[in-house]
């Protein structure tokens, strides 16, 4: 699987990104907002992308990808698609490294990621969820077409969170 746009590569993430995945999953700015995965070296790194994201690429079809920037190749967030226990549709989520927020590549990414979800997986419905207090990520999703549904909680997450729709049909 792969996706350009403008100014950025989406790929699927494997075992040699285990440093990136690491780094990114320990960031302060993503703990802020998403639950820790308990991910405490490089080796953990490993194992995670190897037991989870490699293994839902061949039992799904898809996942969270690889979002590198398309010039340098410079890995720099992830963002894809995941079947989470709880929601009724399809979630897409999104996360990059401090220095690359603010720089709209979470809209270039999502926006590619939805267009793959609906041309290629035939997808009609995506979901997104957000802690209460992610105003960035809420609105970031309201640009992107999702409607804030209602508020709900899932399974194994004790936060109250929000629960964005997009019909892409």
């Amino acid at each position: 699987m792969r996706i350009e746009t403008e100014r950025l590569t989406i790929t699927e993430i494997t075992i040699n990104e285990a440093p990136f995945f690491y780094e990114l999953v320990n960031d302060p700015t993503y703990l802020q907002f998403i639950p820790d995965k308990n991910i405490k070296s490089i080796a953990d790194a490993k194992k995670h992308i190897t037991n989870k994201i490699i293994k839902e690429y061949e039992s799904q079809g898809f996942g969270f990808y690889l979002v590198s920037l398309k010039d340098s190749k410079t890995p720099i967030g992830m963002c894809g698609l995941i079947d989470r226990d709880g929601l009724e549709f399809m979630d897409i989520g999104f996360s990059f490294l401090k220095e690359y927020q603010g720089k709209g590549f979470a809209f270039e990414s999502s926006k590619g990621v939805l267009d793959f979800a609906k041309s290629t997986l035939k997808i009609d419905k995506i979901a997104a969820i957000t802690t209460l207090d992610n105003v960035k990520s809420s609105n970031l999703l309201e640009r992107l077409g999702f409607k804030h549904e209602r508020n709900i909680f899932i399974p194994n997450d004790p936060d109250e969170l929000r629960l964005f729709i997009n019909d892409l049909s």
